[in-house]
This record gives C-alpha cells, sequence and structure tokens, in this order.
C-alpha cells in the first residue's frame, strides 16, 4: 500500500512540475511576443478591423525551433523526474532487507534446510542487487531487484551455454545432464509399513504440519498402499523432517509420533496427526493419545521430557545429508521423488524397479541351472 502510494504520488508530483514549467515557458513567449508586437506598432496605436483579422496568432510567431525546445526540455524533465522516483520517491530497499526477503522466501520454498543467504552486494553493471546463495554446498548468485520485487535466483550464462552447444557439433544440439545416481538413503530404526523382505522399499521424509505431506497422505497414499504395499511389493519406512521455521508445531508432532511408536501405535497415531493438522498443539497430541487409548501417562512423561528430540534431529540430519530440501520426500530405492506428486509418478519408478527385480531373478535363476 505505501509502494503504491509513493508512486501514485511520484506521478501526480511529476504531472504538476511538468505542467507549471510549460505553462511558464508559454507565458514567456506570450510576453515576448507582445513585447515585440507593441515595439513594431509603437506610432500605430489604432488599427482597422481588416487589418486585425489578417494579422497572425501570437503562437503562430513563435519558431518551430522554440516549440522544439519546449517539448525537449519537457522529455527531459520526466525522464529526470522517472529516475527520481525509481530510485528515490519509490524506495529502493537496503541491501540488509534484500537479504531478509530472499532468506524468508528461500526457508518458505526449501525449508530453509539447504540454502544459505550471504550478505548482499550492488552490481553496478546490471544495476540490480547481487545475493550469493550456498546450496547443498555450492555457491551461486541470484539477482534481486533495487525495488525488492522481483527475485532471479539464477543467472544463466549464454555464452557458456552456446560454447557447449557449438562445442557438440554433429552430435546436435540438446544438452543432457546425467541422471543422478542412487541414494542408499538409511531406514534407520524408523516405522516401517509393509512386508519387511518388499522388493521396493520407500523412505519417506515427512513433517507433520505439512500441507504438501497433508495432500499426499490424501490423495496418493491410499492407491499406494492398496496396489503396493498391501500386496507386498512396496514397503513403506517413515521419517522426521519437520520445518521448524515456517511448521512451529511441527517438531512436537513428530516427537509425539515417536512415542506412539514406542506403546506400537506409530500408523495411528500418524494418520490422526494428519487428520487433524491444523489441531498440533501439546494437548491436541495428548489428546489424540487419549482418543487411541495409548496409556496416557507413558506418552505425556515421553512427550513433556523432549527425549525423542534426538531421534527426530538424527531423521532431519540424514535427510540434509540425503539432500532433502523440502518436504514431502521420498526415495524410491534411492532414487528421489519430491513434493506432493501424483500416484502416476510414483507407479512409473516402482514399476520400473519391480521389472529391474525380476530380471534379475531370472538372471539368477539361469546362473544355477
Amino acid at each position: 500500500m505505501n509502494n503504491t502510494r509513493t508512486i501514485i504520488n511520484t506521478t501526480s508530483l511529476t504531472f504538476i512540475v511538468i505542467g507549471v514549467i510549460a505553462r511558464f515557458i508559454y507565458n514567456s513567449f506570450v510576453v515576448l511576443a507582445l513585447l515585440k508586437g507593441a515595439k513594431s506598432n509603437r506610432g500605430h496605436v489604432k488599427m482597422e478591423n481588416d487589418e486585425n483579422q489578417k494579422k497572425p496568432g501570437i503562437l503562430s510567431k513563435i519558431k518551430f525551433w522554440q516549440i522544439s525546445s519546449v517539448v525537449l526540455l519537457i522529455l527531459f524533465i520526466v525522464s529526470l523526474m522517472a529516475n527520481f522516483s525509481g530510485s528515490g520517491l519509490s524506495g529502493a530497499i537496503s541491501k540488509d532487507d534484500a537479504q531478509n526477503k530472499v532468506q524468508q522466501y528461500a526457508n518458505i520454498v526449501t525449508g530453509g534446510a539447504v540454502v544459505e543467504v550471504g550478505s548482499v552486494l550492488e552490481d553496478e553493471e546490471s544495476g540490480l542487487y547481487k545475493v550469493p546463495l550456498t546450496v547443498r554446498g555450492q555457491t551461486m548468485n541470484g539477482y534481486v531487484t533495487k525495488d525488492g520485487n522481483l527475485f532471479f535466483p539464477a543467472a544463466v550464462n549464454l555464452a557458456d551455454f552456446f560454447n557447449q552447444v557449438d562445442s557438440l557439433g554433429d552430435q546436435g544440439t540438446q544438452i543432457t545432464n546425467e541422471p543422478t545416481a542412487p541414494i542408499e538413503a538409511s531406514v534407520d530404526d524408523d516405522p516401517v509399513l509393509g512386508k519387511e523382505d518388499a522388493p521396493v522399499t520407500i523412505v519417506e521424509f515427512s513433517d507433520f504440519q505439512c500441507p504438501f505431506c497433508g495432500r499426499f497422505e490424501k490423495d496418493t497414499f491410499p492407491k499406494l498402499k492398496e496396489e503396493y504395499i498391501d500386496t507386498g511389493k512396496v514397503k513403506l519406512v517413515f521419517r522426521d523432517f519437520p520445518l521448524t521455521n515456517i511448521h512451529p508445531y511441527a517438531q512436537k508432532a513428530a516427537e509425539a509420533s515417536e512415542c506412539a511408536d514406542e506403546q506400537g501405535k506409530f500408523w495411528k497415531y500418524h494418520d490422526k496427526l494428519f487428520e487433524n493438522q491444523d489441531a498440533l498443539t501439546v494437548d491436541d497430541l495428548k489428546k489424540y493419545a487419549d482418543d487411541l487409548n495409548l496409556n496416557n501417562n507413558k506418552f505425556e512423561k515421553c512427550l513433556d521430557s523432549d527425549s525423542m528430540k534426538e531421534e527426530v534431529q538424527k531423521d532431519t540430519d540424514d535427510g540434509i545429508n540425503y539432500g532433502v530440501a523440502g518436504t514431502p520426500a521420498f526415495f524410491i530405492n534411492g532414487i528421489l521423488l519430491e513434493g506432493a506428486q501424483p500416484f502416476e509418478n510414483f507407479k512409473q519408478i516402482i514399476d520400473d524397479e519391480l521389472a529391474k527385480t525380476e530380471t534379475k531373478e531370472d538372471s539368477n535363476k539361469t546362473d544355477t541351472q
């Protein structure tokens, strides 16, 4: 709202200044023309009506170069006011404010687990703020407009890109990235749903307060369970990854689920939390334990003592080491799938992994014959 008012005030001021100057210049020409006319008509005070009608107008006496000068002067003033508006009245934000805005953006998008925003610099060449970003140990530069309204996470070096394209020659112009090798994501000692010897293992990193995790649980998990987990083809391992900087109740919810796991009711408690993502205070967590007939004294002692805090932190640290940038994140036999993906995306990877398993089994049978 303040920026809008500033722009309106700046625009109004610009037009007022232009109007005043234009009027002043116009009046100056009029006065000069009258003085010139008075001088040439000295001694001829009275004129005939027909001669008065033939007399050229005052504006017609103004030469073209004079009009052009006025127009150019006005345009110059507009340019100055526009520049002043961009850097002064509309208010360029400070470098600290730019850094804070980018960090907030990164925290919301990635959970703040893997992005570190460095001190902002002024880039004279581009006229933007340069923002150093450290992502998974790699540093790159992003850019922010000085009004703080636009953020460019990374600049693409087109010269380097087209040099790569030229170097391909007859191989074509498509540059492809090498596929990422599967990551051996540990199942740790966390809750498992499905057969222990299932050929496909999915390690899920999740947050009980995360809306996208809730979407997965509601839309995708039931189909996954019916088609693959209940049929013995897949086992699902749940690991905690609470985004505490944006989800204030996620940490205690994760600890509470570990406390429920101690009493053998993790998955029922897990379902209860996702069904009630908007109510995850400590009192709520204890109420859900009572609803599920857990031993209340044991549960409350576990939760209030923070005894599961270290366990939750271990899951989070492992997730960061595996490259988890947000929730939910899944490792399907080590293949990373991020976000609340539709069932079809899980199905494609799972079916490919099952096919590999079948091929390997057939090969082993052939070798033993």
